[in-house]
């Protein structure tokens, strides 16, 4: 019978284990596609000191029953290595076909994981433990609440594929954002009817900001995404009263503008002119004139243009309506909150609610892929409904 192999301390070695000359062992296995692996330690068993100077890790033992558990779940013992970077990578290249802002987002969101700790990590060391700070960490860099919920949506996301490759079993992003970092998040701000009509009859009689009147009338009466908006082409359907809505335009500080289309299949829509929103197309065309523009990925003849006759984008109307809100408040008691061009979108979403149009008509008319977002507005509504009818009961 042969001699059976023992350790520096006598001790008898398992089949697959082994110890080298520096006093390392070592266990090699093979795995689910039939390639020798191999695992180390400092220790045998877990009682076992550290050697003094090396890492401290846990025992050899201790990792080959993580393995034998691994091989009998069907577990990827070599993939469940993979760093949270490589596989976010993984993630990003099983859909290359995406639009130029999401790739963007993913360059941005790669480039912080290999600045955090969590991007170095195996995954399969990954725990909800190391997730939520995490989370952490990101607030602590100044990260807003949502921003940080949108890379754990992602994550969340990568986590799943390595579950489904038999990489780790469980998600360490499933936990509730809200159990760990405080949901700042304002309500959406809206214009009250009031507030609009005020605001479109400063805007009007301003010297200053009365060439852009007739843009927040579109604005307040179509519900566009800001990008859509600048999108439009002297192109219109005047006949039938629609606005037509297929791409956005869009720009970079390095590729200039571009054209993407709409997020989802939702986005490709035709809106009702109302007839303030008809009107106002009808003079912003004339005070346009035919100045020609340039061409932006097989689209010309901008709708809104800049003094340089350059088509306007959503940064433009940032700007131009925070000014405008700054030297209306400064001519009123009553300041208006501080608002954007999706502002003015919230505005029409939830005055066409509070008339009691129907949530899959608004849907549409908003692009929104999931009527979710949609029926968040009526929530609103019913809320503020609630409220003025205690106050008109009350008096």
């Amino acid at each position: 019978m042969a001699e059976k192999r023992r350790d520096s301390k006598g001790r008898i070695l398992r089949t697959g284990e082994s110890q080298r000359k520096d006093g390392r062992y070592a266990y090699k296995y093979t795995d689910g596609t039939g390639k020798p692996q191999f695992v180390y330690a400092w220790k045998l068993v877990a009682t076992d000191k550290t050697p003094t100077g090396k890492r401290d890790d846990i025992s050899l033992r201790e990792k080959e029953k993580e393995i034998n558990r691994d091989i009998a779940d069907g577990i990827d013992t070599v993939g469940k290595k993979m760093t949270v970077c490589q596989l976010y990578a993984k993630q990003n290249s099983q859909r290359v076909d995406v639009k130029r802002g999401t790739q963007k987002q993913r360059e941005y969101l790669m480039g912080l994981l290999r600045d955090d700790p969590l991007g170095g990590k195996s995954i399969d060391a990954v725990k909800p433990s190391d997730a939520k700070e995490w989370a952490i960490r990101m607030r602590e860099k100044g990260f807003s609440y949502q921003s940080i919920s949108n890379y754990k949506r992602s994550l969340r996301a990568a986590f799943f594929i390595a579950i489904e490759d038999d990489c780790v079993r469980k998600n360490p992003f499933s936990f509730a954002l809200n159990k760990v970092l405080e949901d700042d998040r304002g309500e959406k701000t809206v214009l009250t009817p009031e507030q609009e009509e005020s605001l479109i009859d400063f805007t009007q009689n301003d010297p200053v900001y009365r060439k852009y009147a007739d843009e927040l009338i579109i604005l307040l009466g179509t519900g566009l995404r800001i990008s859509e908006f600048c999108g439009l082409t002297t192109n219109l359907d005047f006949k039938n009263r629609l606005i037509r809505v297929d791409h956005q335009l869009l720009r970079d500080s390095k590729n200039g503008y571009y054209i993407e289309t709409p997020k989802t299949k939702s986005g490709y829509r035709e809106i009702p002119m109302s007839e303030p929103v008809y009107r106002a197309l009808k003079r912003v065309l004339k005070n346009r004139g035919k100045k020609p523009t340039i061409t932006v990925d097989g689209y010309t003849n901008f709708l809104f243009l800049k003094e340089d006759g350059t088509p306007r984008v959503g940064i433009n109307y940032n700007s131009m309506i925070k000014g405008l809100v700054k030297k209306y408040n400064k001519h009123h008691k009553e300041p208006l909150p501080s608002i954007t061009p999706h502002s003015l979108r919230h505005t029409f979403c939830t005055r066409m609610a509070n008339a009691g149009m129907n949530p899959k008509a608004l849907q549409y008319i908003m692009g929104h892929a999931n009527i979710t977002m949609t029926l968040d507005y009526y929530t609103h509504v019913d809320a503020c409904s609630v409220k003025a009818e205690m106050e008109r009961l009350a008096a």
